[in-house]
């Protein structure tokens, strides 16, 4: 880790906490509502579906995470922009194939599927804003100004 630690590291760690547990709950939600609509089907598909709603958003986070490793060396900039950017392009192609080999399965309850999908995405934007309204980080962050001479 670098010295200089980025000042969104602690938000982001602490938006993937929270995320991760009000996901676990949104999961569990999932799997009733799938019971009791689709029996068997219904449970795995709302489990699936809520899944996929945390899982895809928190890897944004991650990537980011990962890329702020970088923080202070010289081509910060380009390894941190590769990673979040390269992450996302690999996050769009593995929805757009998860979606596609999901609509193919045949026990799938769709509506279970994208109820808890939608829930779940609903629940980690809620989760980003309220871990971002109640962190306290300066207008200007990040940043060394130059040093005055006191003799001027």
């Amino acid at each position: 880790m670098s010295p200089n630690p980025v000042s969104s590291t602690p938000v982001l760690r602490t938006a993937l906490r929270w995320g991760l547990l009000v996901g676990l709950g949104v999961v569990v939600l999932a799997a009733v509502v799938g019971v009791a609509v689709g029996g068997a089907d219904g449970l795995w598909s709302g489990v699936i579906g809520a899944l996929v709603g945390v899982l895809f958003p928190a890897l944004t986070a991650v990537s980011i995470l990962v890329g702020n490793h970088w923080f202070g060396t010289p081509n910060y900039l380009q390894i941190f922009f590769g990673v979040v950017m390269g992450g996302w392009i690999l996050k769009f192609v593995l929805v757009i194939v998860a979606l596609l080999l999901l609509m193919r399965v045949e026990w799938l309850v769709t509506p279970v599927f994208y109820g808890a999908l939608v829930a779940a995405a609903v629940a980690s934007l809620v989760v980003d804003l309220v871990v971002l309204s109640r962190m306290r980080l300066p207008g200007v962050s990040d940043t060394t100004l130059p040093q005055t001479n006191p003799e001027d």
